[in-house]
């Protein structure tokens, strides 16, 4: 009888799987299934409303759409192993025995997953960082508002009730592997990135006396490396999906590093870009090396076994191309998002380089590196009465493509040889004139791999690590990866224009007075919303 893995890549707005032979190495199906209750950013099912800058979800959403996709695509077959790629950081409230606390408290905010976007835990990792500490080495010094610990410290502070009653704050992609499995096996990548957690001291930070949240360590627990089986999908979900048997789990993995076996991003020397709702940099090595200055985070064994991988990233990408043509839409079916995406790219390939007078800083979700500031919010400079909505869509891809160059360059900065630029997502498949455009500003040549659903694919191969299926991650990368891959040369006419527009990005970027304004627009804001 044939038999199968699955990959499940948990996204912001929802969830998709594929089902890949074991055999032939080929996706066979996939399935996607939307969260029900979405994102929330105004108000709670019950209808509570939400001041800014929150981005809460319903853990329950998670279990019903793995419970769609498992039933789609396992039913009545033999799947050896799953694995699971998710959205980070996006902590929960739960109890020992795994209940989501919203469950429980469905009209208390602080009950909610904390989606990666959620924004007004920034103000905590100020703090922390204020104090500093050893643990913020690997992190370039610097806590970001983005993380478990901040969310942690946010909710101990504002309802101390609701973490009085938190016997476990766990990542989202943690607790649903609990779900499936009935039993507690955290991962070392979201552990590391997320939640500081020293692998060499086998430590989470601030353990008592001194914790930095008041009771966090005990809402902890050891974590595994990747490519770990968590144990066998529990009876009760074998059962209701409708599989035969029990395959492995893989502990959870970011859903941006677990891209890196489907895309061949499994070497030393590699610097891959998942472009997604936000973007991640990833730089694969070896050994260990001094954090390059901005720089996110390293560690080891929690993207690709025996190799350290450095992270940077971007917190806003392709939803801020997502939010400008929703908001202003050429097409008179506003909401046709193909359509409108296809009418811009149309106008925007033929403006050229640098005429259309404008620059923008790619803050609209706050900025990751190299300021780790979530209050700080995205610029438009340089509009006059003759500029076109074209013209500043270009200018935001444009500025996309500058906060990835301003990674590339931090690491070129700390003498890290970039042997490769491999480019993956549904963005750098679908949308050629964002590609050239970053090839251009890069002045670098990028590959696009020839793959569907990278990142659940990625997910599947962490799964078939788990179950046996293959003895490494270079075997199933050479199973279940891409074959072929499409390279991008950079435009030699544009290059050279890009370099000093990218000149002027960084030295607005880099600008203190703006910072401040910024933040204090940002400040005037919650406040006027409280």
């Amino acid at each position: 009888m044939a038999s199968f893995i699955i990959g499940l890549d948990y996204g912001t707005q929802s969830a998709r799987g594929v089902l890949i032979d074991c055999d032939s190495g080929q996706i066979m199906a996939s399935h996607t299934h939307p969260y029900h209750h979405g994102v929330m950013t105004e108000a709670l099912p019950d209808g509570t409303v939400l001041p800014r800058s929150w981005a809460l979800q319903n853990a329950p959403d998670y279990t019903d759409a793995c419970r769609e996709i498992l039933t789609h695509l396992g039913k009545d077959r033999v799947i050896q192993g799953i694995g699971i790629g998710f959205t980070a950081s996006t902590p929960l409230p739960a109890t020992d025995d795994g209940t989501a606390l919203s469950t429980l408290y469905p009209d208390e905010k602080h009950a909610y997953v904390k989606l990666w976007k959620h924004g007004s835990a920034q103000p905590w990792a100020d703090e922390i960082n204020r104090k500093g500490g050893d643990f913020l080495a690997p992190f370039g010094g610097k806590l970001s508002g983005e993380w478990l610990i901040a969310k942690a410290a946010q909710i101990a502070a504002e309802a101390p009730d609701i973490w009085e009653k938190t016997e476990k704050f766990i990542e989202a992609g943690d607790w649903l592997v609990w779900q499936l499995t009935g039993q507690e096996c955290r991962s070392l990548g979201l552990a590391t990135y997320k939640a500081q957690y020293n692998s060499q001291t086998g430590q989470y930070p601030g353990n008592p006396p001194n914790e930095l949240v008041p009771g966090l360590s005990r809402r902890q627990s050891p974590p595994y490396r990747v490519g770990t089986s968590a144990g066998k999908l529990a009876q009760s979900w074998q059962e209701k999906t409708g599989i035969l048997n029990q395959p492995d789990i893989a502990v959870a993995v970011i859903d941006s590093h677990v891209v890196l076996p489907a895309v061949g991003g499994v070497s030393s020397g590699c610097f891959v870009g998942a472009l997604g709702t936000s973007a991640v940099y990833l730089y694969l090595n070896q050994t260990a090396r001094d954090l390059p200055s901005g720089i996110e985070g390293m560690g080891f064994d929690g993207s690709m076994r025996d190799l350290w991988c450095f992270e940077a990233g971007q917190a806003g990408f392709g939803d801020t191309l997502a939010w400008f043509v929703k908001t202003f839409p050429l097409s008179a079916n506003r909401d046709d998002l193909t359509e409108n995406f296809r009418l811009y790219n149309d106008l925007a390939r033929k403006i050229t380089p640098g005429s259309h007078h404008l620059l923008a800083l790619d803050w609209w979700n706050g900025n990751r590196v190299p300021h780790a500031n979530s209050a700080l919010s995205g610029v438009l400079t340089g509009l006059r009465t003759d500029t076109t909505a074209a013209d500043i869509y270009r200018a935001l891809l444009e500025s996309l493509c500058f906060g990835a160059r301003s990674v590339l360059e931090l690491f070129r900065g700390g003498n890290f040889p970039i042997n490769r630029i491999v480019l993956t997502s549904g963005l750098a498949q679908n949308n050629p004139l964002l590609v050239q455009i970053m090839a251009d500003i890069l002045n670098h040549p990028v590959e696009i791999p020839d793959i569907d659903h990278a990142t659940a694919v990625g997910a599947a191969i962490h799964g078939a690590v788990a179950a046996g299926i293959v003895a490494d991650y270079g075997t199933g990368t050479q199973k279940f990866g891409a074959k072929t891959c499409r390279t991008i040369q950079p435009n030699p006419d544009h290059s050279p224009i890009y370099n000093t527009l990218f000149a002027q990005y960084q030295a607005m970027a880099n600008n203190p007075a703006l910072h401040r304004t910024l933040q204090n627009i940002d400040q005037i804001a919650i406040s006027s919303s409280a």
